[in-house]
């Protein structure tokens, strides 16, 4: 992923930085506990979309 396209995303719900999990090909929300898929280069970014982390996941990720 771009990073310049990276570093103007922010989380559609809190607004929040988003973090890249290359291994997943997901963008992390660390506060809202959502991951939201990168499909073709493209995140998805939609909330309905957005897998919901495990507190593991959340407290790896940290």
């Amino acid at each position: 992923m771009d990073q310049k396209l990276l570093a103007i995303l922010v989380c559609p719900l809190c607004k929040g930085e988003l973090r890249l999990d290359r291994e997943a090909n997901e963008l992390l929300c660390l506060a809202d506990g959502l991951a939201y898929a990168i499909r073709d280069g493209v995140p998805v970014m939609l909330a309905s979309e957005a897998r919901e982390m495990s507190f593991e996941e959340r407290e790896e990720a940290r």
